[in-house]
């Protein structure tokens, strides 16, 4: 699944079928500035990585997103934030301290140079 939305175009894909609506291919293709096959080629990926469903109607096959197992992802993800929150906490920390240390700095007066 990592493989499957490292990849800009098929985040951006995902976005555009975030709505639940199903899409058949040639009402994806518009919206993206490459081929239909190449669309298509990302769409499958998607597929195998089960975050789009696949439904033919007739001819046509129509794809719309599946967020569960980005659900999961998030499970997974969820468990580091503390660390995250942690390193971020320390940066602002650290920021905070330098920024209060260079205004108290330009708050003294001028050094005199004896004359």
């Amino acid at each position: 699944m990592f493989q499957a939305i490292a990849d800009p175009t098929r985040r951006e894909l995902l976005q555009l079928l975030r709505t639940g609506e199903e899409f058949p291919l040639k009402g994806i293709t518009p919206h993206f500035s490459m081929t239909r096959a190449a669309v298509s080629k990302h769409l499958h990926i998607l597929s195998d990585a089960g975050l789009v469903h696949e439904r033919r109607v007739g001819r046509e096959t129509r794809y719309r997103m599946n967020a569960d197992p980005l659900l999961e992802l998030r499970r997974w993800l969820a468990f580091f934030e503390r660390y995250w929150d942690n390193k971020l906490g320390m940066l602002k920390m650290i920021a905070e301290t330098e920024h209060e240390a260079a205004g108290a700095k330009s708050d003294q007066p001028a050094a005199q140079d004896g004359k």
